[in-house]
Formats: C-alpha cells, structure tokens, sequence
C-alpha cells in the first residue's frame, strides 16, 4: 500500500471515530447553502440532526417540509439508529472510558469512575466538596486512559463564580502535569442567567465538534433557575426550560460521547414526612432532573474533613457508599 493511500485510510478511520461533521450532507445531496442554514441554527453534526425531531428543522428559515424529509432520510442513512443485538450493544458498553475521580474509593464505588456519554449528577449541601470534585475531574480528564483519564479537554461552564484556576494547578501537579497545558485545555464560561446557560451550549456544541473533548461539567445546573423562577406561578415554565436544557446536555453526552457532570443543590423537607426521615434534604429540580440523570450521587458532611458519597440513583450500580477527603491536593483517599 502506497503512503497517499494509507494517509487517506488513516482519514477514513478518523471520520469513522467520533461524530460526522455536517458537510458530510453535501455528499448526499444536500446543498450547501442548506448544510449552512443548519450549521447556522447549531446543528454541527449529522448526529444532531438525525436526533432532532422534524418540528425542529421546520423553525429554520429556508428549510420546508419537503426538505426537512429529504435532511432527516439522509442523515438517519449516516447515523445508525435501528435496532442492534444486546450483545452488540454490550460490546460497546464495554468500550465505553470512565474517568478516573482521584479517590481509589470513589472510583471502587463507581465501578471505575465518571462514566462518558451520560449525564452524572452531584447533589448535596455547602462544603461537601461539590466543585472541588468538578475542579478534579477536569484535570483527570486529560490523563492518558491507561492512568484513568480520556485524553481530551474539558468544558466548564459556572453558574455561581466558584471556578478557580488555582485548584486545577494544585490537581496539575499532584498528577505530575504541565499546568500551563492544563489550563489552556479547560474551555471556561461564566453563565450569567439560565437563558444565557441554554445558549452556552450551542457554543459549546460548536466547540466539540472542531475538537476532541471528553467532559462537560455545569456547576450548578440549577442555581440560576431557582432566582430566575420564584413561586409556584412560574413552576410550570421553570420545569419547561430546564428540562429542555437537560435534554440538550443529554444530546450533547449522546452525540459526542462526553461525561457529562452537573452539580445540583439540596432543599429541606418541611412537611410532615420529614420527621420521620433520618435525613430531610432532598435534591431540588423534581423528577425533571431525577429523570434526565443516568447517575445520582449523593455528597454529605462525614466527620473532620471526611465526606461520604452515597449513590442515590443508577441503572447498574448498586445503592452503596464511598468515604473521601477535601486536602489541599484535592479529592483524596480519607484517612479517618
């Protein structure tokens, strides 16, 4: 085999691993003023559209119903979407990378860590060390995979200005890494309100499929919702709009094959069933949130600078508990 040939295998196999960027519709067909028009309204890849409903492609200008049949038919031709065997899918599940937490007893509880290509949620109260878990994993996620990383960047988006540099260069050199490099491969945006969060991951969107990252992390995915929606009046349009985002997020897990970690607050039950429980704290965002998580966790004070983590919800973990510590090289091992 020639060298202009094995190059052009070599781009075959890259095209073949991860999403299909969007101008491979002009090869089937699609004009490329129509492939613009859907790069314009954030689709980047042929995978967004194939999992866009046909409504969706509707409200774009230019497109008609004709030609939204016409996207939907090729794009569902490049991305598989039928049925397959449960072996072929256990196949892939075995594939899939999980990314290390820094803590050998998280990860034991999480059979490996941080799972990509799903939604992993964090509850729990102030001090619990939500964000700093967040800081870690963006870090580990640049770790070569036989050391429990993913060998991509990470996305951060921040909700309430808790992001700190600091802690990603104290995870840096516990991990014996460039802090320079792993500041640079850490993409970060400070959204501002939970309209401002929804638009933040069109760009981000953008951003992945230009280049290769393994996690996305939003801390915390409903803080602004709780300012920006007061009282029971506006409940309804509250659950509307996150739910539209979480099943964006979801999108973006599925499609990328990214982790997807997103904080959440607690709230104290005050009605009758809260004297009888142990433990009265209860996740905020309803069954909305409870629904679109693949996996909860959920983070309480232990003793000293012990913390637990319990796994709250999971379709394949059983319900059990992991101890860490809060130090100044991050999540660690605890002690006590």
């Amino acid at each position: 085999m020639s060298a202009q040939e094995e190059g052009q295998m070599d781009v075959l196999d890259e095209e073949c691993i991860g999403p299909l960027p969007i101008v491979r519709l002009e090869t089937a067909g699609i004009s490329a003023v129509d492939v613009k028009k859907l790069a314009d309204a954030g689709f980047h890849t042929v995978e967004s559209v194939a999992y866009t409903p046909k409504k969706n492609l509707l409200t774009i200008k230019g497109i008609s119903e004709a030609k939204a049949d016409k996207i939907l038919g090729e794009a569902s031709k490049l991305v598989p979407m039928g049925f397959t065997t449960a072996t072929e899918f256990h196949l892939r599940r075995s594939e899939i990378i999980q990314i290390t937490t820094g803590c050998s007893e998280v990860d034991k509880l999480l059979q490996g860590g941080i799972e990509t290509g799903s939604i992993t949620e964090m509850f729990g109260e102030f001090r619990t060390g939500k964000t700093q878990l967040c800081h870690q994993l963006a870090v580990t996620c640049q770790l070569p995979i036989d050391q429990g990383g993913a060998e991509g960047k990470c996305m951060y988006i921040d909700t309430e200005g808790t992001f700190r540099p600091e802690r990603l260069l104290a995870a840096a050199s516990r991990y014996n890494l460039n802090g320079t490099d792993v500041l640079d491969n850490v993409a970060y945006a400070r959204a501002y309100n939970s309209d401002h969060q929804t638009a933040l991951l069109m760009q981000a969107s953008a951003m992945m499929a230009e280049s290769r990252y393994a996690l996305m992390i939003i801390d915390s995915a409903t803080a602004l919702y709780r300012t920006d929606y007061s009282g029971r009046g506006e409940l309804s349009a509250r659950q509307m709009h996150l739910g539209r985002f979480l099943r964006t997020l979801l999108r973006i897990a599925d499609e990328f094959g990214v982790a997807v970690v997103i904080t959440n607050q607690v709230v104290a039950q005050v009605d009758g069933a809260s004297l009888f429980a142990a433990d009265p704290k209860k996740p905020i965002g309803g069954n909305i949130i409870a629904h679109a998580s693949t996996t909860r966790l959920y983070l309480r004070k232990g003793r000293g600078s012990s913390r637990i983590m319990k796994i709250y919800d999971s379709p394949n973990l059983p319900e059990a508990e992991a101890m860490y510590a809060i130090t100044e090289e991050g999540i660690t091992d605890s002690t006590d």
